[in-house]
């Protein structure tokens, strides 16, 4: 671990990462991929140690409030994080401004944060976003070695529906041949209804692979998986998406279950939600009439 100085904090749409680099092991990483630039080694963890003060800064500057985001890149609950507390001194800020948040996650260890969470929820809107790959625990270890099982996640999610905290399921990626299966999808989509979950991303049944991350998810292929790799490449080479030869039947589960079971499953609604910024209980303008 390492820390810098950096220039900014929000980016355009109004998104952040608090840490750069990650230690999940997750095979599939496209964060890996060499187009982000990062510079050091990407198990070593870059803390942005003024990252409090330039967030403050950004939200005290803003003419509008509206909906933070954070975790597209690097998860905000890192390890690091239960002591260096980045993500909470953030959560606190946007709290105290009164702006919203969409944070997107993999570890139970957001439930730290509950209390502030549902602060924020009580004024505009809190979204936990969680990212769920396979129902099969021991699968779970394999392809993502570091970070909270299938299970405990799921477990997350159950508790944030109990505190009325809105989420958000990434239902990606899937693995051809190892994760592809109708049982999977549908023991997944089963607990997302069962949890409450508002919507499920899906950008097809499939994942992206270009330089870095490709090179890195074909050796712990040769780990976990052997010969498979050698699949991939005859099946793929050197394409950026690499689609599950049953993601036409799979998607279609996909659609069928969430609209059978009232979750949003369009991606452009999915994110306009996250998008959009929610006042509760604003004081109401009085009419003559």
């Amino acid at each position: 671990m390492h820390t810098v100085t950096a220039k900014g904090i929000l980016s355009h749409d109004n998104g952040m990462n608090l840490y750069r680099g990650c230690t999940h092991g997750c095979i599939y990483c496209d964060s890996r991929s060499k187009c982000y630039r990062t510079d050091h080694d990407f198990e070593d963890i870059e803390v942005k140690e003024n990252a409090l003060a330039l967030l403050e800064a950004a939200l005290r500057r803003k003419r509008r409030r509206c909906m933070i985001g954070t975790g597209a890149m690097t998860d905000p609950y890192i390890p690091p994080e239960m002591k260096l507390e980045q993500t909470r001194g953030a959560l606190l800020l946007i709290e105290r401004y009164g702006f919203g948040v969409a944070l997107q996650t993999k570890s139970d260890r957001v439930l730290r944060d509950l209390d502030i969470l549902r602060r924020i929820n009580d004024k505009t809107k809190a979204v936990v976003q969680m990212t769920l790959t396979t129902a099969d625990e021991a699968l779970c270890r394999i392809i993502e070695p570091r970070v909270s099982t299938t299970r405990e996640r799921v477990a997350a999610l159950r508790t944030l529906r109990d505190a009325g905290i809105p989420t958000v399921v990434w239902l990606c990626p899937i693995l051809p041949y190892i994760n592809d299966t109708r049982e999977n999808i549908l023991q997944l989509l089963t607990w997302c209804a069962e949890a409450g979950v508002r919507g499920v991303l899906c950008f097809g049944m499939g994942l992206t692979l270009r330089e870095g991350n490709r090179e890195y998810f074909y050796r712990q292929l040769d780990a976990h998986f052997p010969g498979l790799k050698e699949r991939y490449m005859r099946a793929y080479g050197d394409s950026y998406v690499v689609n599950s030869p049953r993601g036409g039947q799979l998607m279609q589960l996909f659609h069928r279950f969430c609209e059978e079971n009232g979750m949003l499953h369009d991606v452009d609604a999915i994110f306009a939600y996250l998008h959009q910024f929610e006042e509760k209980n604003a004081p109401q303008q009085l009419t003559l009439w």
